[in-house]
């Protein structure tokens, strides 16, 4: 689900770190409050400190979940697009899970009698993410999560057997561990595994059941039962073709290719569901859900005929397919409009981020931001350091769900010519709260900023304790990006969070809503002796 993680956390050691100056600065300061100076021995104020702003595409981000455990969270499918942004085409890739007791036929029969199998139906099952709204003629009903775009608009879903082995380790280094980015590419068969070609994604919150006609050998239906999930949970069906899943899966059944979960994923190396179209919905489906997973449902009857003719007995029978083991996402992105001066676009995904460019330049060249040399110069206590990036409104608008709710700020460092992410030290110093990043609405309930508090980046840059000052990087924030313990600084490019949203920059045709890094300080009086 698209939805705030908050992940508060104490560090003990950071504490003491603060006391200790506290105690260090008694003899000094005589009031002293969450860091603000009122006492007469020093005086406050504060200034805009220069910025830049530039926009950058996200190339890709890490699609999978090999590194952590198989675990995303989040899988996208479908298509999102305004022309503002990008448009993306999200399509998802995994392998399947098989139990170990595959078997057509449980029971032996005599020598008279013979088992016919029918395969009734198959389709694959995307459970929906929904929140209870109320209960009517006894069942649960349902109101659809973590989707944006045109729902009403049909977007086309196609699913293909892989020919591409989805490797957990290197295959240039088998000893580390392997990834896959969000452009990769896959060979796939190119036979459709859905019956119907290009099905349409609509997500509808009455999706809850699904019919299963059982049939008898001779092909006459005998019995009509409904497939629902947990409680009731709407969800997506496709389905597929019989003759495919009777060729790739029951003629396998007694080979080794279904001798074990290897040999299973070396023959057969999972599916693709593909998205494609010019406009429709994209849907965020979670994977992890032990109740409700995704799967591919076969529904089969077993025929006991004897004599080669007279029905004995009818076993219903059926077989899950998890999607499980390696699961990737594909993000299939095309430009949109070229954003008017003054304005940047942040789109979660594989779409756009910002860069800023906080103090200046280096203009003499010796490793210091000529703004930060003469910040230094002035011996201020910071009080408070906080960015403000303003909405475009005229685009926005009232949107709110597709309106990213938070914005992640962090170092868009380089090393050794590789991109090199790092947090923020208020991330690890405050927490993700006081940082913030959230969007903020304004009287009439419309978008309308982000604001982000760094006082503690700001202040160990002024204060000479580092010198290290790369582009600040901005873009939607993805649960993965928040440290979870104090060495945790190096931030990885998972990004399932689609959303988006159009700013501000720092220009002066901006007025009062152009973005802005604000400081308020402290500077110690000049005492007479």
């Amino acid at each position: 689900m698209l939805k705030k993680y908050t992940r508060p956390f104490l560090y003990v050691s950071v504490m003491a770190f603060f006391l200790s100056i506290i105690i260090s600065c008694e003899e000094d300061f005589t009031d002293i409050g969450t860091s603000i100076v009122t006492n007469s021995e020093f005086t406050t104020g504060d200034t805009l400190i220069q910025i830049e702003i530039s926009g950058k595409d996200i190339e890709r981000v890490r699609a999978d979940g090999i590194e952590i455990g198989g675990v995303l969270g989040q899988y996208l499918l479908g298509v999102y697009n305004n022309s503002d942004y990008e448009k993306i085409e999200a399509s998802i890739i995994s392998q399947l899970q098989i139990t170990n007791d595959l078997t057509l036929v449980d029971n032996e029969y005599g020598a008279d009698t013979t088992v016919v199998t029918t395969i009734d139906t198959v389709f694959l099952t995307l459970p929906y993410q929904a929140s209870a709204i109320g209960i009517e003629n006894g069942l649960t009903e349902y109101r659809l999560d973590s989707i944006i775009g045109n729902v009403g608009v049909p977007s086309q879903l196609n699913v293909y057997r892989l020919n591409s082995f989805l490797n957990t380790l290197d295959p240039q280094d088998p000893s580390q561990q392997n990834s896959f980015q969000s452009d990769e590419t896959y060979d796939l068969d190119p036979t459709q595994m859905n019956v119907f070609a290009d099905a349409p994604l609509v997500p509808m919150a009455t999706d809850t059941v699904q019919t299963v006609i059982r049939k008898l050998s001779n092909g006459i239906p005998y019995e009509t039962e409904t497939f629902t999930l947990s409680n009731n949970v709407p969800f997506l069906s496709i389905p597929l073709k019989k003759e495919l899943i009777k060729q790739w899966f029951f003629d396998q059944y007694e080979t080794d290719n279904f001798s074990s979960q290897d040999a299973f994923n070396n023959y057969f190396r999972g599916i693709k569901i593909q998205a494609e179209g010019n406009d429709g919905s994209l849907v965020s489906f979670n994977f992890n859900n032990p109740n409700l997973r995704p799967a591919i449902q076969i529904f089969y009857t077993n025929t006991v005929l004897k004599s080669g003719t007279t029905v004995i007995d009818t076993i219903k029978k059926s077989d899950s397919y998890l999607l499980d083991g390696v699961r990737n996402n594909q993000y299939k992105m095309t430009a949109g409009n070229a954003p008017q001066f003054g304005n940047f676009p942040i789109q979660g995904a594989a779409g756009t981020m910002a860069q800023i460019k906080v103090l200046g330049d280096d203009n003499d060249n010796n490793g210091i931001a000529d703004q930060l040399e003469a910040l230094r110069t002035k011996e201020w206590l910071i009080n408070d350091a906080t960015l403000t990036l303003y909405v475009n409104q005229n685009i926005v608008r009232f949107d709110t769900i597709a309106t990213p709710f938070r914005l992640f700020v962090y170092k868009d460092g380089v090393n050794n010519n590789e991109p090199n992410p790092s947090q923020v030290l208020d991330y690890v110093t405050e927490g993700e709260d006081a940082v913030s990043g959230d969007l903020s609405l304004d009287s009439d309930k419309r978008p309308d900023k982000y604001t982000f508090k760094i006082t503690d980046y700001i202040s160990e840059l002024v204060s000479g304790d580092i010198d290290y000052l790369p582009l600040l990087g901005l873009k939607v924030i993805n649960p993965s990006d928040l440290p979870v313990n104090p060495v945790d600084t190096i931030i990885p490019t998972y990004n399932w969070n689609p959303k988006a949203v159009m700013l501000y920059d720092q220009q002066p045709i901006n007025g009062t809503r152009r973005a802005t890094l604000k400081i308020s300080y402290s500077k110690k009086t000049q005492q007479n002796n």
